[in-house]
């Protein structure tokens, strides 16, 4: 059976001491498998509805915002369960009641809010691409270009290779995050692995921009390269990978207009150039 010790002091709540069974992490999982098919649910449901289009397609910051987190949850929980079950049964072990769920949303809202803010970001870089892309169609090309360009890049950079060690290294950075004092020390923790985890995939989010935020097919498969990056053998030289094929459909992005469906004004083809 496979185990993981835990601790019940509450300033190192991961110190050897108490175990964690098999059947325990079954459950943490099932409840985080729930949660990202329920925002899967969500998601497709107003991909749906909307369809791909360039920039905010229409919508109101809070709705954008609402949209964008549950997004987030659908193609990151899969991959940051571990680090999430972990320090979550770690609270469970040395707290009760009230102070278990407080300090689980604290954790929880920590994460959510680094993506929050990175989708203000997102929001305001859909407003203006989609602005220029209805101003001057022949620009969606360059825009396209520009965005594979900077995830590829992005990708085969150090700052990726740092972020994504760490992401992969759960444990570790958990004992790391055992050391934190109290106040508010749960949502700092999420904070902090939010951190990182924006550091490790914004790049891959803004290729959204051309491939449509909307874009269903693009969500999944991006959650997919998500998923094995950080918890695959091969997760590293998978990012090295695509950061090498980004750059492929960087230059091909100005002469191939099906692989910018996000930047096409009304869901209608580019003219010609």
């Amino acid at each position: 059976m496979r185990i993981i010790q835990r601790s019940i002091t509450n300033d190192h709540p991961l110190r050897p001491g108490v175990l964690l069974s098999a059947r325990d992490l079954a459950v943490a999982w099932s409840l985080i498998v729930l949660i990202a098919a329920l925002a899967w649910v969500l998601t497709v449901g107003q991909a749906l509805d909307m369809g791909i289009e360039p920039g905010t397609m229409g919508m109101a910051l809070p709705l954008f915002l609402l949209l964008w987190v549950a997004m987030m949850a659908a193609m990151m929980l899969p991959s940051v369960a571990p680090v999430a079950v972990t320090w979550a049964k770690g609270i469970a072990r040395q707290s009760s009641g009230a102070a278990r769920a407080v300090r689980t949303t604290e954790f929880i809202a920590g994460y959510l809010v680094v993506w929050t803010a990175f989708g203000l970001l997102a929001y305001g870089g859909l407003a203006l691409t989609g602005d220029v892309v209805d101003r001057d169609p022949q620009a969606g090309k360059w825009i396209g270009a520009a965005a594979f360009a900077l995830a590829g890049l992005y990708q085969l950079g150090p700052l990726k290779t740092i972020c994504l060690r760490h992401c992969r290294s759960p444990m570790a950075q958990l004992m790391r995050y055992a050391g934190f004092r109290p106040p508010a020390r749960d949502l700092r923790v999420g904070l902090h692995h939010g951190g990182y985890c924006l550091g490790c995939c914004w790049a891959l989010m803004v290729v959204l921009i051309p491939l449509g935020v909307m874009n269903i097919a693009a969500m999944a498969g991006l959650a997919a390269l998500i998923f094995l990056e950080k918890l695959s053998y091969r997760g590293p030289q998978l990012a090295h990978v695509m950061g090498v094929a980004f750059l492929v459909l960087a230059v091909l992005a100005p002469f191939q207009d099906w692989l910018l469906p996000g930047l096409q004004p009304s869901g209608g083809p580019m003219a010609p150039m």
